[in-house]
Parts: structure tokens; C-alpha cells; sequence
């Protein structure tokens, strides 16, 4: 199976349902590899509150053991760039939106170097991004019982 990675908005919308959230997690995964994108940890880091550093501190640590952390390279900054070039000149994007997608198109640019599919709650914005940067991604559904 191919490796794939959860965007921010699936760790929040799941984690929001504290009791099923494992289960949800290895629904969406099955049997593939699950790696996480060091973009990922950086915006969990920038939202948590001081009671949740703990449990990201420790998804930190098993991923780095497991190596399977995601780390943008300079090409993947460059490229992400670009892309945010033609996406904000076909959608008019202003400055403020480019700057809200910097972080989804270096996650998008990154794991499709490595073949990772990227599982997301916000399918809008990687639709766009996957109109100038063929990747893999697929939207799934952290609301609902």
C-alpha cells in the first residue's frame, strides 16, 4: 500500500472526537504506512494549548522514531512557490490568500515527491493546488457519529 499522510485539519476534526479518533485513523489508513509532514506538526504546535504539548510532543517522538517525518526540501519551497504563483493568477488571489495556502501547497509539493497521498478534511484548496501540481491526495470526513 502507499504511504500516506494526514493533513492538519484531520488531526483537529479528529481529535475532536477524542474517543474515536484511533478508530478513524486506522479506517482512512488500512494498512499503509502513515508518515506526518513536519508543516503538519509545525501548525498543530502554533494551535495547541499548553495542556495538549504532551500528546504532540509525543506524536513528534514516535514519528522520528519511526522516521517517517516529512521534511519540505528547497526545491519542494521553490516549487510551492510557483504553484502559488499560477494558482493565485487564475483565482486572483491577493497576497493574504497565497500566504494561507503556503502551507497546504509545501505539504502537497513535498509528499508528492515521495509518493505519499495526502488524506484531508479541506479538499477545496487541495483541489486547486493539484490543478498545477499533479499529487496524490483524497478528502475524507472527520465529522458525523
Amino acid at each position: 500500500m502507499a504511504p500516506v499522510l494526514f493533513d492538519t485539519s484531520v488531526y483537529i476534526g479528529a481529535l475532536r472526537r477524542a474517543g474515536n479518533a484511533g478508530l478513524l485513523f486506522r479506517r482512512w489508513t488500512g494498512d499503509s504506512p502513515l508518515w506526518i509532514s513536519s508543516v503538519v506538526l509545525e501548525e498543530l504546535y502554533a494551535g495547541a494549548l499548553p495542556r495538549d504539548h504532551a500528546i504532540l510532543e509525543k506524536l513528534e517522538r514516535d514519528f522520528e522514531r519511526a522516521k517517517r517525518i516529512l521534511v519540505p526540501s528547497l526545491s519542494d519551497w521553490t516549487l510551492a512557490g510557483k504553484v502559488l504563483e499560477r494558482l493565485a493568477q487564475k483565482y486572483g488571489y491577493e497576497n493574504i490568500g497565497r500566504g494561507r495556502l503556503t502551507n497546504d501547497a509545501l505539504l502537497a509539493i513535498s509528499a508528492g515527491r515521495l509518493g505519499i497521498t495526502i488524506l484531508t478534511a479541506n479538499p477545496r484548496d487541495f483541489a486547486r493546488l493539484a490543478e498545477f501540481r499533479p499529487f496524490s491526495w483524497q478528502s475524507v470526513d472527520v465529522g458525523g457519529p
